[in-house]
Parts: structure tokens; C-alpha cells; sequence
């Protein structure tokens, strides 16, 4: 499997949207986002006031965070020697030298991309699996940022590694794995553990914790509004995997796709123009291909550059490609 080192550089290429894709038949949707009528809720005599109230609260919420910066694990004791999982328990694998090197290297890395904004007041706020090599990534990475920088952190169990069972047999997880191979990357439930799927159900809840937390600011230090938090998430490479397909909705094709970061290594989510996180405000068109991402899922990103958050994408090319009849109906081609 590969391992990417994504390193900031400003995207160098051309508008995907203009390309032609082959065996692709986009079609131009006509229709815009309709806007949310709010009514008052009435139900007989029963009012809900409270619901005005949060409407009113929308005009006034929080700022969203700058970006969120997915980092995988430094390199453990596992990534050297995986006979070191018939001893010890997953959860209890500690880093490398090595891994506490790439994971103190990434928090210099992360901060150096942070001050290139030029904002004074921007902090971080973390999120960390509960796994030993996880934790001990973030007391590394950690070190780049004095403590005024950090406006707190929480351990998460949701974004553990996948459970591949307890102590494992070397040879049956070999044997596993390579069933996995014939089965499905995603599909595949390794016996007594989780399988993708299975991290996909949990990293959903996880996901909708996070939307709250961005929505109501919770991260925010009290009496502060700042535009220039940045939250970062130290967990595991498949469930980064995860948490990147369920957030834009790629499909277990595209998932099965994508390639693992390497250790200590980063993905940064970043707030476009119109509000909406995309992978090509930080990252080049050549590195996501790297990672794994096809010509549908950039031009995903390219759109979600400048969307605002709430809009669809209307000329989803994933639609487009599905059904294989547009063309029969004469439907007016983007690209």
C-alpha cells in the first residue's frame, strides 16, 4: 500500500470542471437550492417558542474552524514488527523512536502552516484516539504549541483504530487479509473484530459530534469568537480513511480506492471561499491522485471550494456516471 507525504503547496492545474471525462455523460440539473420557509410550529394549543429562538441564534453563530487537520499516528511498534500484536494489546502499542520523531516533525509542520495565515490569534483544539500510540503522537506533536496556543483537547474512542480482535494470530491475519483482499476492503469484518463498515457506523456518530461542537463553538475559549481555530484529529489510517469518506460522501468504490497516509503524515480539510471544506485549498491536484482520489472526486473538491455550506451540488458527477441513459435523453453535457 502506498504511503503519501502531503507537504504545503499551492493546487497548479486546470479547472477539472472543464475537462472532458471519459465514459463520463454529466448532465446540466436546472433547479437551485430552495431556501428553508420557517413556519412557527403550532400544534393545537402547543407552541414551541424555542424554536424561533434558534432560528434568531442562526444569524449569530460561532465561527467555523479555519480547518481540520487529519493526522495519522507516528510510526509503532506494530508498523516495525506486527508479530509485537500476538503480545501486546492493540490499544497498548507504543510508538517507535522513530514515531515520536515524525510525530513531534508534524506538529512543527502543522504550525508552520498556521502561521503562514498571518492571524495572531489562532489556536488548536484537538481530538485523539485512546490508543497508546495515539496519545503518545499528541504529547508529540504537542510540543509545538505552547499552552496559551491550546485551547483544549478530547479523547475519543470513536476514532480508534479498526478492532481487528484481541491478540492476534500473525498467521491467521495474514490469512485474514488476504481474504479481505477477495472480499471487499470495506465489507470484509475480520472474525471477532470490525470491518470498515462497521468504523464507518461509529465515525458517523463521531461526525455529527464534531458538526455540533463547530455549530454551537464549543471549542471556542469563553468569550472568544475566533475564525482562527484550527481542530486537529490524531487517529488511525483507515479510520482517517473513513472519516474523509463519510464527511463527502464518497462511495465504497471510491472508498476502496483510496491509499493509506503514511505515519505522522497529514490531510488538511481547509475552509474555502464560500465556507465549505475542501482538500484543494491545501493540497495539489497531484497529491490527492497520490492518495487515491479519481477525476469525480476532484472535481467534488473543486466545487466545494467556493459552495457555501447547505448548497448541493446539482451537477454531481457521481450521478452522472451511475446512470448510463442521460445521454438517450439529450441532456445537455458540462464538459
Amino acid at each position: 500500500m502506498a504511503t503519501l507525504t502531503f507537504t504545503p503547496s499551492p493546487a497548479s492545474y486546470l479547472p477539472l470542471s472543464q475537462r472532458k471525462l471519459a465514459g463520463l455523460s454529466p448532465i446540466q440539473c436546472l433547479g437551485t437550492p430552495k431556501e428553508a420557509i420557517r413556519i412557527p410550529s403550532s400544534n393545537g394549543k402547543a407552541m414551541f417558542p424555542e424554536k424561533g429562538l434558534l432560528a434568531r441564534a442562526e444569524t449569530s453563530s460561532p465561527p467555523t474552524p479555519r480547518r481540520i487537520i487529519l493526522v495519522r499516528h507516528g510510526q509503532s511498534e506494530g508498523n516495525v514488527d506486527e508479530s509485537a500484536y500476538t503480545r501486546v494489546a492493540d490499544p497498548k502499542i507504543s510508538l517507535t523512536e522513530k514515531g515520536k520523531a515524525e510525530a513531534e516533525e508534524c506538529g512543527w509542520r502543522i504550525r508552520e502552516m498556521i502561521e503562514k495565515d498571518g492571524a495572531d490569534d489562532w489556536k488548536v483544539y484537538f481530538y485523539v484516539s485512546p490508543y497508546k500510540r495515539t496519545l503518545e503522537t499528541l504529547q508529540h506533536l504537542g510540543r509545538a504549541f505552547e499552552r496559551s496556543r491550546i485551547a483544549g483537547m478530547r479523547e475519543e474512542p470513536r476514532i480508534r483504530e479498526q478492532d481487528f480482535g484481541n491478540f492476534q494470530d500473525r498467521e491467521k491475519m495474514r490469512v485474514d487479509k488476504a481474504l479481505r483482499l477477495r472480499y471487499g476492503r470495506f465489507f470484509y469484518r475480520f472474525p471477532e473484530g470490525e470491518s470498515a463498515a462497521d468504523v464507518y457506523d461509529r465515525i458517523t456518530g463521531f461526525r455529527e459530534t464534531l458538526r455540533a461542537d463547530i455549530d454551537i463553538g464549543r471549542f471556542q475559549p469563553p468569550g472568544e469568537r475566533s475564525p482562527n481555530m484550527n481542530l486537529i484529529i490524531v487517529s488511525h489510517g483507515l479510520a482517517l480513511r473513513v472519516f474523509l469518506m463519510r464527511w463527502y460522501k464518497w462511495t465504497v468504490e471510491q472508498f476502496e480506492r483510496l491509499n493509506n497516509m503514511g505515519n505522522g503524515n497529514i490531510i488538511v480539510m481547509e475552509k474555502g471561499y464560500g465556507g465549505r471544506y475542501s482538500l484543494l485549498m491545501h493540497h495539489t491536484e497531484e497529491e490527492l491522485r497520490e492518495f487515491g482520489l479519481t477525476d469525480e472526486m476532484l472535481i467534488n473538491q473543486e466545487w466545494q471550494n467556493t459552495a457555501r455550506p447547505g448548497e448541493l451540488n446539482y451537477d454531481c458527477p457521481v450521478v452522472n456516471s451511475f446512470f448510463t441513459h442521460f445521454e438517450d435523453e439529450g441532456c445537455r453535457t458540462l464538459y
